[in-house]
């Protein structure tokens, strides 16, 4: 709970101690982030919350709402290490959330990621409440 308050999505109601009001409330910047945890709990399953529960899974997929190459994520990113990007991205393939296709055409092969299945509809959901700069 302190932690959710340290980001200013929780706040300790006013009326504490009443019996019909919580001792916490949402935020103004808690309600969509609440909404958003909705949406993604609705198109997830139980056996999802693993993945989900993983640092960058989230992220990662919020800017595969159109494939991408390596590069192109890890620059919208900025803070994600290269090793931190390939094993979410390795773990998310593995699961069927993205797939990989390599470009041989191109010199050297270059690999470009998109989001299926479910990685799509996590993907759908949270890159609209991301805003991209592209």
């Amino acid at each position: 709970m302190d932690h959710l308050i340290n980001l200013g999505l929780l706040e300790r109601n006013p009326g504490y101690g009443h019996p019909l009001r919580p001792e916490f409330r949402l935020t103004q910047i808690g309600v969509p982030a609440a909404k958003l945890a909705s949406q993604i709990n609705g198109v997830s399953q139980d056996e999802d919350q693993d993945l989900l529960r993983r640092s960058w899974t989230l992220p990662v997929l919020a800017t595969l709402h159109r494939p991408r190459h390596f590069i192109e994520i890890k620059r919208d990113l900025p803070p994600i290490s290269d090793r931190a990007l390939s094993q979410s991205l390795k773990t998310m393939e593995a699961r069927h959330w993205i797939h990989r296709h390599i470009d041989e055409h191109m010199r050297p092969p270059r690999s470009q990621y998109s989001a299926v299945s479910t990685g799509s509809k996590l993907s759908e959901v949270t890159a609209a409440a991301v805003a991209f700069v592209s």
